[in-house]
């Protein structure tokens, strides 16, 4: 009796204990609950730390090809200077221009077809200085006319902003049935419109 008694006396006081001074336990729907959140949770984590892998490789796969195109922009970046080198020796080495104008019309060529006019000049400055020269190029062509005979026309002017050298290629319209037999290059500063260079040049 005395054994059951204190067997009783322990069960009692350990309810009391977990009703009074315990957290409540938990019922079989919210410990279902909370393992079902658990459950979701986990398999969040799950998907995150999946994507998280697959932005590293992008990362990894976008770090590689910014380190292959410095090194191909540090070598286009090379090939540049080096042909700016070898354009300043060939230019160098073509004839003076005979006028000897603040801007050298040091070669030109020009050529005539369906229309249009071919122009391909290479121009130099002695004295470049620190800022890039505001110019543009007048070509006035003379030739023969299939409606006035002889006949000199202007052309578009064409802009430029020169530095130590400048290679102006391209092609302008010509006036229907007019063929030109020589062309005369300007270069004009294009704020004050003063004559910088000037040349008389043939048809080939």
């Amino acid at each position: 009796m005395w054994s059951l008694a204190g067997l009783l006396a322990g069960a009692g006081g350990l309810l009391y204990v977990q009703e009074r001074h315990l957290p409540k336990r938990l019922s079989a729907e919210a410990s279902a609950r909370i393992n079902h959140d658990f459950v979701q949770a986990d398999a969040e984590r799950s998907r995150l730390a999946a994507e998280l892998a697959v932005v590293g490789q992008r990362r990894a796969a976008l770090q590689l090809e910014k380190e292959g195109l410095d090194r191909e922009l540090a070598a286009s970046r090379a090939t540049v200077q080096q042909l700016q080198g070898d354009l300043a020796s060939v230019v160098e080495s073509l004839p003076a221009d005979p006028r000897k104008g603040l801007v050298e019309i040091r070669a030109a060529r020009f050529a005539s077809k369906a229309g249009l006019l071919d122009y391909h000049l290479v121009l130099t400055r002695e004295s470049a200085g620190a800022r890039p020269l505001m110019a543009s190029v007048q070509l006035r062509v003379t030739g023969d006319s299939s409606q006035r005979g002889d006949a000199s026309v202007s052309l578009k002017p064409i802009a430029l902003t020169m530095g130590r050298q400048q290679v102006v290629r391209g092609s302008l319209p010509l006036p229907e049935g007019f063929r030109p037999r020589q062309t005369t290059v300007q270069v004009l500063d294009r704020g004050a419109g003063l004559v910088l260079g000037m040349r008389i040049l043939e048809l080939r």
